[in-house]
């Protein structure tokens, strides 16, 4: 993996941080101004990473909006559950 001056975790692509941003809501409860909110390229590395600044990335908020990562979230939490049993 590529290492960043900013010790963030770093992503090849555009896509694949907006599905670790993705992820990441579906895997962890934050509050209504925590966690990361958006992607963006690093100048330093050229990677991508996620950040809690600015506007809320497009594809996240859509499926915010129509439930999907509440839903999700709650299946993981099912999943979780059934693998402790």
């Amino acid at each position: 993996m590529i290492k960043c001056v900013s010790h963030k975790k770093t992503y090849p692509s555009l896509e694949i941080a907006e599905d670790a941003l993705i992820e990441a809501h579906t895997h962890f409860e934050y509050g209504n101004s925590g966690g990361p909110v958006a992607v963006y390229q690093c100048e330093n590395c050229g990677y991508f990473h996620l950040t809690s600044k600015g506007p809320t990335n497009a594809r996240l908020e859509k499926l915010l909006k129509e439930g999907k990562i509440g839903r999700e979230k709650v299946a993981n939490q099912w999943l979780h559950k059934m693998k402790r049993k």
